[in-house]
């Protein structure tokens, strides 16, 4: 598909590609963003960066000490990244990777219906904020009169999620 080059829009096709994040241990950021959410270390580089993908994509996430070896995590109320977000494929693709935040002790900082998604939220070892979720279908995106996307905060319906593990 072509785009018009006299449109200010994106592409359609165009996404966020990866996240590289600044932090301050990489043997702990890996054993987080691999071992926990589950994405595959494709490429490491001593204790100064590291690369990771899920499907044998080259990276969804970059990690990286260059600058930030040692360092505390950022400020609360300053600029800058207030989660990334992973999106899920399905509801028990995002029940498994709860149950693995859950194994691991690791406590989630928020949930919430989006009608658009459902999302839990946590922050990783540098307190960088997380968001894992899962879309659902666009027929079910709830709109206003106008056919506008309205998004909310509703309770999250954990129960719900959980029980796909058994479906």
């Amino acid at each position: 598909m072509t785009q018009d080059i006299t449109s200010n829009a994106a592409h359609p096709d165009s996404r966020i590609g990866h996240v590289h994040l600044k932090v301050s241990n990489l043997d702990q950021a890996i054993a987080f963003y691999s071992g926990i959410l589950g994405f595959e270390l494709q490429v490491r580089m001593g204790n100064d960066a590291a690369f990771l993908g899920a499907g044998g994509y080259h990276h969804h996430i970059g990690l990286n000490t260059w600058e930030s070896a040692g360092a505390g995590p950022a400020p609360k109320f300053a600029t800058g990244l207030y989660h990334t977000a992973f999106l899920f494929p399905t509801r028990k693709d995002l029940a498994l990777v709860i149950k693995r935040v859950t194994d691991a002790g690791l406590s989630f900082t928020g949930a919430a219906d989006h009608g658009v998604s459902e999302a839990i939220y946590l922050d990783d070892p540098d307190g960088n904020g997380v968001e894992l979720y899962v879309d659902r279908p666009k027929a079910d995106w709830p709109t206003d009169a106008n056919g506008k996307i309205v998004m909310y905060n509703k309770p999250f319906d954990l129960k719900g999620v959980m029980a796909e593990l058994d479906a």
